[in-house]
């Protein structure tokens, strides 16, 4: 399993050709990570978190490899309805549910949500009738990078009651739905959640309810060459839990940043240069409200290649907005860098652009497809990327 990386050439071929701030999306990357899943989780039917990258780019990917989707709301049933996904192949995994979003489920054919709360319940029956409910059950994982236990699940003791509130109210029960928090990197909240599950379900079988569907939600680290994990022992591990504690289940997962966290590139520009207090700053054309975003919302810590040689100096880097919260770094090691000069980003594919902005009065970066543009571009981007294995 590799990552995708630009080399200087291919960066340099972009940028003669488009204007910087840029994001270049593999394709090819999609797959690998994609198939990956597949083959190491057969069991899984992957219903890809599209809030962690919404790009068409990758959305198109995934409707043709056969992927299901999780939707959070109207905006992003719509989009997937218009570029030709049925209801059948989305949950509304968002335990929360505005009225326009539900009745957007209702005209797009979904029928399956999740729910941790009576009012919820109450909501669902008036606007989807009949439609069959996941019971998202509360996981307490502290060490999660993003810990969603915080603000999603109820909690274990109350869920009978809430699937005996669902099923009074006309709904169908089919079964539980959990997520043991962002980037985590161990199996042993997952071995918790399925113990606990497991209870849950045998319980509220002996009552008469027949849950046969499992959603592990996400949770999968970003395949980069430096998380501290080797992913593949962990599928392994987390696949003998699902046969131990649940061999007559359908397992259901909702990936995001696994899937699209490797598969884009940023390329920037050195738009200025100071000294202050004693240390080198570099502005780029690029920051926190645009590709960056992930700095503030996903925690996440940027490889900046500048393809350049000599001493490493301690540098920051900051934003192009006047916002002095806009800073990507600071302290790292860089060569010294001139004005006009490119440095480019990996691994930056999950809640960058999702959550980019216009802050400031600043364009988002504009969206490559790097296969596309490798066609057209003909042999001059023949070249292949720089990869680093993973796993």
């Amino acid at each position: 399993m590799k990552s995708f990386k630009l080399t200087k050439e291919q960066a340099e071929i972009l940028v003669n050709k488009y204007p910087t701030p840029l994001a270049v999306i593999s394709t090819d990357q999609v797959e690998k990570n994609y198939r990956f899943l597949l083959d190491n989780m057969p069991r899984v039917r992957v219903f890809y978190a599209m809030k962690a990258n919404p790009s068409p780019i990758i959305i198109e990917k995934m409707i043709d490899m056969g992927s299901s989707f999780d939707v959070a709301s109207d905006g992003e049933i719509r989009m997937l309805q218009s570029m030709g996904v049925r209801g059948e192949n989305m949950i509304y995994a968002n335990p929360i549910k505005t009225v326009q979003g539900l009745m957007a489920a209702a005209e797009a054919g979904v029928n399956r949500f999740t729910f941790d709360s009576e009012r919820e319940v109450y909501k669902m029956a008036e606007y989807v009738p009949d439609a069959e409910v996941l019971l998202r059950v509360r996981i307490k994982n502290a060490k999660a990078l993003v810990n969603l236990n915080e603000k999603f699940g109820a909690e274990p003791e109350n869920a009978i009651s809430l699937l005996n509130l669902a099923r009074e109210q006309g709904l169908d029960p089919v079964g539980l739905a959990v997520h043991v928090g962002s980037q985590t990197l161990s199996t042993e909240p997952y071995y918790e959640a399925f113990s606990l599950c497991r209870g849950i379900i045998d319980e509220a079988r002996q009552l008469g309810f027949s849950l046969n569907i499992l959603d592990i939600g996400g949770g999968l680290p970003v395949p980069a060459p430096d998380t501290c994990v080797n992913l593949e022992n962990m599928v392994r591990e987390i696949n003998a839990g699902l046969d131990k504690f649940f061999p007559d289940i359908e397992i259901w997962a909702e990936p995001g940043r696994y899937i699209c966290g490797t598969v884009m590139n940023a390329i920037t520009r050195v738009i200025g240069k100071q000294i202050r207090d004693g240390k080198i700053c570099y502005y780029l054309d690029d920051g926190v409200y645009g590709i960056f975003s992930g700095v503030f919302f996903d925690h996440w810590e940027y490889e900046l290649n500048s393809f350049k040689q000599g001493k490493m100096l301690p540098s920051t880097f900051f934003g192009p907005s006047c916002d002095s919260l806009d800073v990507l770094t600071k302290d790292y090691p860089c060569p010294d860098l001139q004005i006009d000069d490119i440095v480019v980003a990996s691994d930056c594919g999950a809640y960058t652009v999702a959550s980019a902005t216009n802050f400031n009065g600043f364009a988002k970066a504009r969206v490559i497809h790097w296969e596309k543009e490798k066609e057209r571009l003909g042999t001059a981007a023949e070249q292949k990327s720089d990869c680093e294995a993973v796993v």
